[in-house]
């Protein structure tokens, strides 16, 4: 009984740790993805950034 019973709890504590792991894993993703699309959202604005000026001196210049 002892034993069966230390059996169960052994399980139930693997268990937990495996979706603490899980969890982690989850999260740690969705903020690399948060981070890379911010990244990209960041290039974005910077070549529309350049566009503009690139147009204003040309525009300028004629």
């Amino acid at each position: 009984m002892m034993v069966m019973m230390m059996m169960v709890v052994m399980m139930m504590m693997m268990m937990m740790m495996m979706m603490m792991m899980m969890m982690m894993m989850m999260m740690m993703m969705m903020m690399m993805m948060m981070m890379m699309m911010m990244m990209m959202m960041m290039m974005m604005m910077m070549i529309m950034m350049m566009m503009i000026m690139m147009m204003v001196i040309l525009s300028h210049f004629r």
